[in-house]
């Protein structure tokens, strides 16, 4: 079977200058056999790497093989986050979505991309979020599958473990979302633990079963998907899927910087402390099984009719 990396491919980035100054990073850069091939940026979520992103290379860039059109194709590209695998590790704090997001920017204007789409899921998408926020010129779009769409009293009391406001009325469908939400809050400390203390999880660079077990039991739904591919049933994750991404920061070293950067992304200041609109447009994913996801009715404004597309409000950057 041809490996999904045959063909053209760029795997280093070395731009010195702001904002992209201090850190290299490596990523993945296919370009499409089809001329009018859509440029598009895919920023991958923790804890994961660019190698969750290796099977959808070939969809993505001939689609006409898997039955799709040439109208379908995209030109690729997959950066690594700073500190994960390849990519340097910062020497410097201030790796926050924010600064990712206006790096990802430059990027693409660097590789001469005066329009392309961005994706992201997971850590991943508040990053592709932020980059809606920003605008930078030439994104006409972008899409994630973690949509942070939470009202800031809802959130700031699900952050703290308190009843909601008596002013909020929710929907059914909203108080399922909400509940949600608290539980995979309630599964997190570990992600409070890699923002404020990264350096104390040095004993990962120490243990390959420690870094396997750290990595491997965070969310239950992502568990439970592991454990039913391992015992052989067919999943879009294989054991050996899981096993390259935990081998890949073995090797590198890369355990705690991934897991600072990733933290990075829970302190304030992190996310925009407002509601914000991107005038980009931007559709979200949320398929069972799932940590949280937004209602139908959240991404809508009052007002608007049912399958309206509007400006996507992001009330957590």
């Amino acid at each position: 079977m041809p490996s999904p990396l045959s063909g053209s491919i760029v795997c280093v980035d070395r731009f010195r200058d702001r904002p992209l100054r201090s850190i290299g990073r490596i990523f993945i850069h296919v370009r499409s056999k089809h001329e009018d091939a859509l440029p598009l940026l895919v920023t991958h979520g923790w804890p994961g790497s660019v190698i969750e992103q290796l099977k959808i290379i070939e969809p993505l860039v001939d689609p006409t093989v898997h039955g799709g059109s040439a109208a379908d194709a995209f030109h690729l590209m997959v950066p690594s986050m700073p500190g994960y695998g390849f990519s340097g590790k910062p020497a410097e704090s201030g790796w926050n979505p924010k600064r990712m997001a206006k790096a990802w920017g430059e990027l693409m204007n660097r590789l001469g991309y005066t329009r392309y789409v961005a994706s992201g899921g997971d850590w991943g998408a508040i990053v592709t979020e932020q980059m809606g926020l920003q605008e930078p010129e030439g994104l006409i779009g972008f899409h994630t599958n973690t949509a942070n769409a939470v009202r800031p009293p809802v959130m700031a009391a699900v952050e703290g473990g308190d009843p909601l406001p008596a002013d909020v009325t929710l929907s059914a469908e909203e108080n399922e979302a909400v509940e949600q939400l608290r539980s995979a809050y309630a599964d997190v400390p570990y992600a409070f633990q890699m923002g404020t203390a990264p350096q104390t999880l040095a004993a990962l660079v120490d243990s390959p079963v420690g870094l396997a077990v750290f990595s491997l039991d965070h969310d239950w739904q992502s568990l439970e998907m592991i454990f039913r591919s391992v015992a052989g049933e067919p999943e879009g994750l294989t054991p050996d899927d899981v096993l390259d991404n935990i081998t890949l920061f073995w090797l590198t070293k890369s355990a705690v910087s991934q897991l600072a950067c990733t933290g990075r992304t829970l302190r304030p200041g992190s996310r925009s402390s407002a509601p914000r609109e991107s005038n980009s447009p931007s559709p979200s994913a949320s398929s069972p099984p799932r940590c949280t996801g937004p209602p139908r009715a959240g991404p809508r404004r009052p007002g608007r009719p049912e399958g309206h597309q509007p400006r996507r409000r992001s009330d957590q950057g």
